[in-house]
């Protein structure tokens, strides 16, 4: 009986599976399969455009062999597994995923007799993989990642702008502070998100590869065409593929760009944790209403509530992802002597580490749509913390040459609840002109907001 997704033993492809689905093309086995294949195809017509080497192949033959991996399906792979696992048709099983790729190519050539010894020509595994995961990886960031990302900040941003002018009680240290406004305080997260994609797309820009063998010195290469400059041949074929060649490497592409990509996820993952954080207090705080779903339950045993679940999934996952991420970014650029292969089924759990992103961003714009400001909630915390005009009042204070501006305000505010009844009492026994006066009886705390309103207009 097939197992389906309530058999999944990860809940990657069971339970959130809907959410997952975009990444297969980018961090399956068939996807690395067909990756594989790929740079097996385009080095195979690299070689065939070097005149030292007697391989031919016609228009007709280039897009036939293209079309192994631009239709590559799962009749495809299921092929390319059974070579690795039980072998397939004359091949033996290989117990080696690489040389499976190899076998499955050569079993499609126009002429496998006379292309067959070029398939693979002079390779070492590491050369197919390294560039495989890094095109995958391209892939899955910048097709998959980045724009739910932008979505993402676009959401933030749109908000922002919608509540700019909207006051809102700051708290730092968890105390009352001085007032800001919602909107800003989004713009905030929407500034450090976009900053955050900017790096990690940039990382992805930056992703290298090798081909120089098995222990990067084209010691084959050149042992067979003394006459070919070789690393040109690699420096062109990696820059074909969308990739900056790598010229000094072990068998093992150190993976320093790979471990790049990771921290700066990382760095994405952190804006939007610290994002459910906020949300998920300003909600705890009632700042933030929720919207109910008509059927669904936020408790067991208790009706009313509704909780900010879509917030707290994401931090789960992302903090998931981070662990994920640093381990890779850690484990990944290391390597005993030239080559050892304990980063081969590491890297395999790159998708994994992906997927709680994909989980992650997903969950924090479904969050994000289900809140609203509730203004009335947000000005009643405001008119019950009067003490935070404090601040403007001893600045204003200061500027007419009161030196014990500070302490006088100190006096009456900390530790203490006062109200603007309080304040008005300073005020009458304050020596200042009548102007300065009605300038600090004006003071609320509604008002006081700076210009957190025109800052929203930073954003790009």
């Amino acid at each position: 009986m097939p197992r389906g997704p309530l058999e999944a033993v990860s809940p990657l492809d069971g339970r959130y599976a809907r959410y997952t689905e975009p990444l297969t093309d980018y961090a399956s086995e068939a996807a690395l399969m067909r990756a594989r294949v790929r740079v097996e195809v385009e080095y195979l017509l690299a070689l065939a455009d070097l005149e030292a080497t007697p391989l031919a192949l016609d228009d007709g033959s280039r897009a036939e062999l293209r079309a192994l991996y631009e239709e590559f399906d799962a009749d495809d792979a299921d092929v390319v597994k059974r070579l690795e696992t039980e072998g397939y048709g004359d091949h033996a099983a290989t117990n080696h995923d690489v040389k499976a790729v190899e076998y499955f190519l050569r079993m499609h050539l126009p002429d496998a007799e006379r292309q067959g010894p070029w398939v693979h020509f002079a390779l070492t595994s590491e050369d197919v993989n390294n560039l495989a995961h890094r095109l995958l990886l391209r892939g899955a960031v910048e097709g998959v990642l980045v724009p739910e990302i932008r979505e993402l900040r676009d959401a933030l941003a749109a908000a922002a702008r919608e509540h700019r002018d909207l006051p809102m009680l700051a708290r730092t240290h968890g105390q009352p502070a001085t007032p800001t406004t919602y909107g800003k305080e989004l713009a905030v997260y929407a500034s450090r998100l976009g900053r955050a994609c900017g790096r990690l797309e940039a990382t992805v820009d930056d992703l290298s590869g090798k081909l120089a063998g098995a222990s990067g010195t084209y010691a084959a290469h050149e042992a067979a065409y003394p006459g070919i400059d070789w690393r040109a041949v690699a420096g062109r074929f990696v820059a074909s593929l969308g990739l900056d060649h790598e010229p000094l490497t072990t068998q093992v592409n150190p993976c320093d760009d790979l471990a790049a990509v990771f921290d700066a996820l990382r760095g994405v993952n952190n804006v939007l944790r610290d994002l459910d954080l906020d949300m998920w207090l300003y909600v705890s705080d009632r700042y933030l209403g929720q919207e109910t779903v008509a059927g669904e339950a936020g408790s067991s045993t208790m009706p009313h509530k509704v909780n900010p679940i879509d917030f707290e999934n994401s931090e789960g996952n992302l903090t998931k992802a981070n662990a994920d991420l640093t381990f890779l970014a850690d484990y990944v650029t290391t390597s005993r002597l030239q080559r050892d292969l304990s980063d081969s089924t590491v890297k395999r759990n790159v998708g994994a580490a992906l997927a709680h992103c994909l989980i992650g961003y997903r969950k924090t714009a479904a969050g994000l749509e289900t809140v609203a400001p509730n203004e009335a909630v947000m000005r009643e915390a405001l008119a019950e913390n009067p003490e935070v005009i404090g601040e403007a009042v001893q600045t204003i204070l200061r500027r007419e040459g009161d030196t014990g501006a500070y302490e006088r305000v100190k006096e009456l505010t900390r530790g203490q609840r006062a109200t603007l009844s309080d304040f008005r009492e300073l005020f009458d026994d304050l020596d200042v002109e009548e102007s300065v006066r009605e300038e600090l009886y004006a003071l609320t705390p509604a008002d006081y907001v700076g210009v957190a309103g025109d800052l929203v207009d930073d954003l790009d």
